[in-house]
């Protein structure tokens, strides 16, 4: 738990080790055996331990500041290319898309902080996640094109093929339960939600790093 509180997102465990009585380096050096294990893991691990952790998942997001801000997102008129270059410099994994207030006199091809970013709609996401199942020669041709489209299009039709229904938005608000939070996250297999008002307007985000860090911290009080 607190590799992954620090935003590690996966780490490679050794299963054995030719050695007895070792640990750190050298149980990692001597192992011949690897496993994989993810923030989502962990996550998946805890909510199956839910009656232990009663005592922090019954309370809401905002009561134990789990909201993080700044939060940098691109308007529904930004392009692909833009996006990506937007989220290169930013060292940033996935943004919301924001409604546009101003389609016209807006530059698109800048991120949006959350704080100019109040009053706007959270309408999607766009994610590394996205790009890595997009064969190269179909990004190519969406580029030029706005990452709605490339969302609402793409997505579509990859979901169409995996007979299962386009991904769905996946949001929460300040007054809603840690617990209530966790499951959407399991259940949608995402690594953020998207904090909102009842009106549907950006306020923040909870990630799966931010609720490691306020389980762990509860545990060891």
């Amino acid at each position: 738990m607190e590799v992954f509180s620090k935003g590690i997102h996966r780490a490679l465990v050794p299963l054995d080790s030719n050695m007895e009585n070792v640990a750190g380096v050298e149980l990692v050096e001597s192992a011949s055996t690897y496993r994989m294990v993810t923030q989502m893991d962990l996550i998946k691990f805890l909510k199956g331990h839910e009656p232990e952790l009663k005592h922090i998942l019954n309370q809401t997001v905002h009561e134990l500041s789990v909201v993080v801000e700044p939060v940098f997102g691109v308007t529904n008129h930004t392009k692909v290319i833009d996006a990506i270059k937007s989220m290169r410099a930013g060292s940033l994994n996935a943004v919301p898309i924001i409604e546009s207030t101003n389609p016209t006199n807006e530059d698109h091809s800048l991120l949006v902080n959350v704080k100019t970013g109040r009053g706007r709609k959270v309408i999607g996401t766009f994610s590394a996640t996205d790009l890595r199942g997009c064969p190269v020669s179909q990004l190519q041709s969406f580029l030029p094109a706005s990452v709605m489209e490339y969302t609402t299009s793409l997505l579509s039709v990859s979901a169409n093929m995996a007979g299962s229904s386009p991904r769905e938005l996946v949001i929460c608000y300040g007054e809603s339960r840690l617990g209530e939070v966790v499951d959407k996250l399991v259940a949608n297999h995402v690594h953020r939600v998207w904090v909102v008002d009842r009106n549907g307007l950006l306020e923040g985000l909870v990630s799966l790093t931010d609720i490691i860090r306020v389980i762990r911290s509860s545990l060891l009080e």
